[in-house]
């Protein structure tokens, strides 16, 4: 995974910590970074949970069906079930589809986790702290930008994770110019599907094009 984009999934966990910090000027990031990277880790945790009980479910299914099958029923108590096919249903291979899905984000919970805490100048933490140290010193610069561009939306009542999205975005686009365009509003968008509501992807990607054409960005 590039460093980038693991800093941008790291960051917005350090984001969603900012509003309970008191001073924001004095604010220890290294510390909130580690803090994230925790909090990732032990997300990853609790999905292979799930991911494992959910296989625990299906073997007990498949182990019931062979048991009730009628090749099995018809055959004598002392024995033991032999195979029988099973048909690949519907419900199954949505169990399955989940199952894979919430293995791949664990995976990569655990892959953007260990590129943040195996070294301590990494270039995933420096991007993290760029990121945070920008909304330190331009935070009402930003927020006036979401302000303008949400169409009377107060910026305190918009869903937290798409705020958080668009001003990791805005710091980006606007202050550290470090990343093509394309790229920062491609990933703000994929976060908003990944951890927002339904409408979040479109919401933070037309305010993000409002952006671009404000501050003439090309």
């Amino acid at each position: 995974m590039q460093a980038r984009r693991a800093a941008r999934e790291l960051a917005l966990i350090l984001f969603s910590q900012l509003d309970t910090v008191k001073n924001l000027d004095k604010c220890d990031f290294q510390d909130i970074v580690l803090k994230s990277v925790r909090t990732l880790t032990n997300n990853s945790v609790d999905e292979l949970k799930t991911a494992t009980n959910s296989i625990l479910e299906m073997k007990e299914f498949i182990s019931e069906y062979e048991a009730n099958h009628p090749t099995n029923l018809e055959r004598p108590i002392e024995v033991s079930d032999i195979p029988v096919p099973i048909p690949m249903t519907s419900d199954i291979q949505g169990r399955l589809d989940e199952i894979l899905n919430v293995a791949e984000n664990a995976m990569l919970a655990l892959e953007i986790a260990e590129m943040a805490a195996l070294e301590e100048n990494s270039d995933v933490k420096q991007y993290i702290i760029k990121i945070a140290n920008t909304f330190k010193e331009h935070k009402t610069e930003i927020d006036e930008q979401i302000k303008k561009f949400a169409f009377g939306w107060d910026i305190n009542r918009l869903v937290k994770m798409d705020k958080d999205i668009l001003r990791i975005a805005i710091c980006e686009l606007v202050y550290v110019k470090d990343a093509p365009l394309k790229v920062i509003i491609d990933e703000a968008v994929e976060l908003a599907k990944k951890y927002s509501t339904e409408d979040s992807a479109s919401f933070v990607n037309g305010i993000l094009g409002k952006v671009v054409i404000e501050n003439n960005l090309k």
